[in-house]
């Protein structure tokens, strides 16, 4: 028998909690509700979760902390935030903690439901399909442990940063083209997930500026091209 798969919903709002766990566990996940961010903080730091879904305004701690903190123990754990704010500025601030996705309220059930589906697939069905490690310039690249190796320097990629790295490599000096790598990885390759792609575009340039060989290049319409001298893989 397949494990269910485990949530930490944090939702202050005790009506709308209380439809989404039972919703959620009516369709096989185990699903921890919690009140507020300090106690989704608490109970993430003792349980194991394979997702997690947070409300951004909440007392004693706001989603936006919760998942800064959640992020320093867990760089992996996919996050969606639940807002209702609809603002720029507040989905991009999520995306840089390392949010997943989000949804704005009102939403329906069903459309959380697909997003939780979608991250989780992607996250477990990826895994079986790269190579599990990448030669880059002088960079090693554990796609398994999601790990950059360079001289005595070890680098941990979150999993955004490790997917994307790993397109790029599978494309490597040869055009990755946008809409692709959004939807292969955010899903929808709507204006917030653009910009989000960009921000960790930025964020892999930093990782591989230790070997100059290596960068990351715009193409203006089209996406980006990983210009290495060589690329083994396997």
């Amino acid at each position: 028998m397949e494990e269910k798969m485990n949530i930490m919903l944090c939702e202050d709002d005790e009506n709308l909690g209380m439809l989404l766990r039972e919703y959620l566990q009516a369709k096989g996940y185990l699903v921890d509700l919690l009140p507020d961010g300090d106690a989704g903080y608490k109970s993430f730091l003792k349980t194991n979760y394979d997702l997690c879904v947070l409300d951004v305004m909440m007392p004693k701690k706001d989603g936006l902390t919760l998942a800064q903190e959640i992020r320093v123990v867990n760089s992996e754990v996919p996050i969606i935030f639940l807002t209702a704010k609809s603002l720029k500025e507040d989905v991009l601030e999520g995306f840089k903690i390392g949010a997943d996705d989000y949804l704005t309220k009102p939403f329906s059930m069903e459309e959380l439901l697909f997003r939780i589906e979608a991250i989780l697939r992607r996250v477990k069905g990826k895994k079986g399909k790269e190579a599990t490690s990448y030669k880059i310039g002088k960079f090693t690249f554990d796609t398994q442990k999601q790990l950059l190796l360079i001289d005595d320097q070890t680098t941990k990629l979150t999993t955004k940063e490790s997917e994307l790295l790993s397109l790029l490599c599978m494309h490597a000096n040869e055009i990755l083209e946008r809409n692709y790598a959004l939807k292969s990885i955010w899903i929808d390759d709507n204006y917030f997930n653009a910009r989000s792609m960009d921000v960790y575009i930025t964020k892999l340039r930093k990782h591989l500026k230790a070997d100059p060989d290596i960068e990351i290049i715009n193409i203006h319409g089209k996406g980006y091209k990983l210009i290495v001298p060589d690329l083994d893989n396997k």
